[in-house]
């Protein structure tokens, strides 16, 4: 039991972060197959059940393109931190004192550094970069699922209006496909970039991602 207490304290906010997120994709899919449902109603086709329409294109595409978004944003959003810099922000490296400091202790080596960042060629290249290279290595896996389960669901409406099935190849050539996937990435980067301003003027008592309460706008008294 001590244990588990110890595990949830030290992991607490990742744990309700995705607690939070399942929530959510639960609540989507139950509305989603409503919905899904009540269109095969109108064109004549039978209901589906619910765990059928887990593995549909629509639901499938449905989370894919919001996925894909999400890590464009964070990849783009960490590459371009490490050289473009936003002045009174807590989320640029040189945006805020205390910022700076972490930035500085995060270049420490360790006592036992990891043998690929004590080498050299693209073994050291690749841990340097590891984090930008995951985030868009995800988000090439959720563009391909986004194309996968959008290219499904776009043939069943096929099917159910009586018109023939496209390809994958033709189905990412398609504008739905790019709607789809611009509306999710212009949304991101929006609110991400709204932040990153009101972050300057506002505050969050208690937030890491803030800062402090009592501090000015980025400038510093000599």
């Amino acid at each position: 039991m001590h244990a588990i207490r110890r595990f949830a304290a030290d992991n607490g906010l990742s744990l309700v972060i995705f607690g939070l997120f399942a929530t959510f994709l639960l609540a989507q899919s139950a509305v989603g197959h409503r919905a899904y449902n009540n269109e095969l109603v109108q064109h004549g086709q039978p209901a589906i059940g619910y765990l059928q329409f887990l593995m549909s294109g629509r639901m499938l595409e449905a989370a894919a393109e919001n996925w894909e978004s999400e890590f464009l944003e964070m990849g783009a959003f960490v590459l371009l931190t490490t050289f473009l810099h936003q002045k009174g922000s807590i989320q640029s490296e040189t945006g805020f004192e205390a910022k700076a400091k972490q930035h500085t202790a995060g270049k420490r080596q360790p006592k036992r550094a990891p043998h690929v960042r004590r080498g050299a060629g693209l073994g050291r290249w690749c841990y340097e970069h590891s984090l930008v290279l995951a985030l868009f290595a995800l988000f090439l896996v959720a563009l391909t699922l986004h194309a996968y389960g959008g290219v499904r669901d776009y043939n069943e409406s096929q099917r159910i209006h009586g018109a023939a099935p496209i390809s994958l190849a033709e189905f990412v050539t398609t504008p739905e496909f790019w709607f789809q996937a611009f509306q999710n990435w212009q949304s991101e980067f929006f609110g991400l970039g709204t932040f990153i301003v009101l972050s300057i003027v506002l505050r969050q008592r208690g937030s890491s991602e803030s800062k402090p309460v009592k501090s000015g706008s980025g400038k510093q008294r000599a």
